[in-house]
């Protein structure tokens, strides 16, 4: 009987790390050893050529390799030209595993192979080369030297194979050309062919960075039902992609669904050999990993926090854990425990791209900017074309380049600040970041109102500077007037200061005041000195209390002094989809009432909040989403009783990529002023670009 042909022999082994790659290296180390052994390692007879090679020929036909790569060499050390014996051993060696090698020999035969033969010798060693790709690198500081190495070799679509053509999908995908590898697979499938079994996975994780969930799905569905476990320690779990591309193609209820069961499904521990003490099991802890993403992709942060927290707890010396666990944290609000958290998880893996990305995310949540440009370059000159790396620094660019801000408010009601109808137009537009601490920007803001009395409206075009520090920002800003109707120029600065994870400190001033002088106030050329301050505690995205206080000095002689407070609370949670509720309290106080815009000697008030936010729709970057807030409670000013209050908000917002939102809103507020009610309607639209 014949042997197999060496190219379904080599190329039928999966093309995964572990061991599979392990039994191949074995094979061939072997083959390499008995074609490079001394001549005391083989016996001396038979003496002449013919009976060695017959004897080759015999042992290879019934499938006995080693011996007649061993009678091969024996022929080949006293007769080094012979052709029959150098091209038995090419294929010797290729039916071994040690294609390369085998491809090196044939390439030096003094008759050439025919095409046909060495294209398939040059296919099957692509196919070698690219098994060793999927295995972990040698030396992580060039994790692309393997793949690389695969891909130099021809093409193996010349021989209009699709198990090569797999294999050669296999090296792209971890050389992190993950295009070239979908678009290699679209290019299969136009063929009409199909891929083998083994590089489902592979190439699904190629589709799915390249944001095709919907095509990697049935890829990743038929390796899981080929093969549903158990799986080497080694090897990738198939089922693991899919829950991501379940989540990543907006399947939700269907990746939790799926990784919970998986997870449910593999044990904790594994039998360790030679020892009693069981080891940990990799896929269990993926697994849980991934079950704890699906949850924080979903909104579902403390839930998602808690399951790493036991994770961590069960195993400590886990750098993936503790990982995740800093990501999450950093979801909730926490950026400097997640900063301590990534120490510990770079003390168990320092070259853990990972772990570096997300060091990246913390300091430019904390505005710790000069230290993310070089550490950003670290991580690109190690491993440049990872997906996360680019994402990374597309991120960075946006972040630290230009900014525009418009928001744009619209009224119409009987308001006694307003009139019957205002409107008010800002925008920012934030120059790139300068010395990776300071921003310049201009600001152009319009605010007009029809009035009993009249029109009137407020005009400033000026410039301002903005400085970053670790958990501080702070601001400057001069706004001359246009027009006729504003003369005063506007002097504003502020700061923003955050000590830890849970508290907020703000200060604002201003000597005109337009954030708190009504319009009609201003239509009389009233404007006034004023100073904000606000302290919040924010425990995580679930609870926050914050107070902040007022005081207004205007030029007519008022003096204006108020205060609030306000709780919020989450009520519930479930996927993309939030309730919260809360109290506001608040009093305020005028020195004088005798004024024309409305100022009552005191006032005090409180309501009950709440707000629901919903995500309609989620792509990646692009998201759509929208949010209720509503109000009610009781309005009481001094001389004129109590009344109720309400207010209702429905807004949307839409991201169709990553840097640019827009939003926009409807509401009414129902409010007595001295006695009578006013009812006012409003829009608001908002744009930003940037990040």
């Amino acid at each position: 009987m014949s042997p197999a042909a060496p190219s379904q022999r080599d190329r039928s082994v999966p093309a995964k790390a572990g061991a599979g790659a392990r039994r191949t290296a074995l094979a061939a180390a072997l083959a390499l050893a008995l074609a490079t052994a001394s001549p005391q390692a083989f016996p001396q007879t038979p003496a002449t050529r013919d009976a060695l090679l017959a004897q080759a020929r015999q042992q290879h036909g019934t499938g006995h390799r080693l011996e007649a790569l061993a009678a091969c060499e024996d022929l080949l050390r006293r007769w080094p030209a012979d052709a029959d014996a150098l091209r038995l051993r090419v294929r010797l060696l290729a039916e071994l595993g040690a294609a390369v090698r085998a491809l090196e020999l044939a390439r030096q035969l003094p008759t050439p192979l025919p095409a046909p033969e060495l294209a398939r010798l040059e296919a099957d060693a692509a196919a070698h080369q690219a098994r060793w790709a999927q295995a972990m690198p040698a030396d992580t500081r060039h994790p692309y030297v393997e793949a690389d190495r695969a891909l130099a070799s021809p093409d193996p679509a010349a021989v209009d194979d699709a198990i090569a053509a797999a294999d050669r999908m296999i090296a792209l995908a971890r050389a992190s050309r993950s295009r070239e590898a979908a678009g290699a697979y679209q290019a299969l499938r136009r063929r009409g062919g199909t891929l083998p079994a083994y590089a489902d996975t592979p190439v699904a994780d190629a589709l799915l960075q390249q944001r095709q969930p919907e095509q990697a799905i049935p890829l990743y569905e038929a390796a899981s039902r080929a093969q549903p476990g158990p799986y080497p320690e080694e090897e990738a779990d198939p089922r693991i992609g899919l829950a991501h591309a379940y989540l990543e193609a907006g399947r939700h209820r269907d990746a939790q669904q799926w990784i919970d069961r998986v997870a449910a499904s593999e044990p904790a521990w594994l039998p360790a050999p030679g020892t009693v003490r069981p080891r940990a099991n990799p896929h269990k802890t993926e697994a849980e990993l991934t079950a704890a993403l699906v949850r924080q992709q979903t909104w579902r942060y403390r839930e998602a926090w808690r399951r790493l927290e036991a994770l961590r707890a069960e195993g400590p010396a886990n750098a993936s854990i503790w990982n995740q666990l800093a990501d999450t944290e950093r979801a909730r609000g926490w950026p400097r425990r997640a900063e301590d958290t990534l120490v510990g998880a770079a003390g168990l893996d320092p070259d853990d791209t990972s772990i570096r990305l997300g060091a990246i995310d913390t300091w430019r949540e904390l505005g710790d900017f000069p230290r993310v440009e070089p550490a950003l370059r670290e991580v690109e000159a190690v491993v440049p074309r990872d997906p996360q790396v680019q994402l990374a620094r597309q991120a960075w660019d946006r972040q630290r380049g230009w900014q525009f801000d418009l928001e744009h408010d619209r009224g119409r009601g009987g308001s006694p600040n307003f009139g019957d109808a205002d409107h008010e137009t800002q925008a920012t537009l934030q120059s790139p970041l300068l010395g990776e601490r300071w921003r310049i920007y201009g600001i152009t803001r319009l605010a007009a109102a029809n009035l009993p009395e009249g029109h009137t409206q407020r005009e400033r075009l000026g410039l301002g500077l903005r400085g970053y520090a670790r958990g501080f920002e702070a601001y400057v800003q001069a706004l001359p007037a246009v027009g006729n109707q504003t003369r005063r120029t506007a002097l504003e600065a502020g700061l923003r200061w955050l000590p830890d994870d849970y508290w907020t400190y703000t200060l604002d001033w201003s000597n005109t005041g337009d954030a708190d002088v009504p319009l009609r106030a201003h239509y009389y050329d009233i404007t006034a000195h004023s100073l904000n301050v606000s302290a919040q505690w924010r425990a995580s995205e679930r609870s926050a209390i914050k107070l902040s206080a007022n005081a207004d000095r205007y030029s007519d002689g008022n003096r204006r002094h108020g205060w609030e407070a306000a709780w919020t609370q989450r009520a519930y949670t479930a996927p993309w989809f939030s309730v919260d509720g809360g109290l506001q309290a608040g009093a305020t106080s005028n020195s004088r009432s005798d004024v024309p815009y409305y100022s009552p000697s005191c006032a005090r008030w409180i309501a009950a909040t709440g707000r629901l936010e919903n995500m309609l729709y989620e792509r990646y970057e692009r998201s759509w989403s929208h949010q209720l807030d509503l109000s009610f409670g009781s309005y009481d000013e001094c001389r004129y009783g109590s009344g109720w209050m309400a207010s209702a908000h429905y807004g949307q917002r839409w991201a169709p990529h990553a840097g640019l939102a827009f939003g926009w809103g409807i509401g009414w507020n129902s409010q007595p002023y001295d006695g009578k009610r006013d009812n006012r309607v409003m829009l608001d639209l908002t744009l930003h670009w940037g990040e």
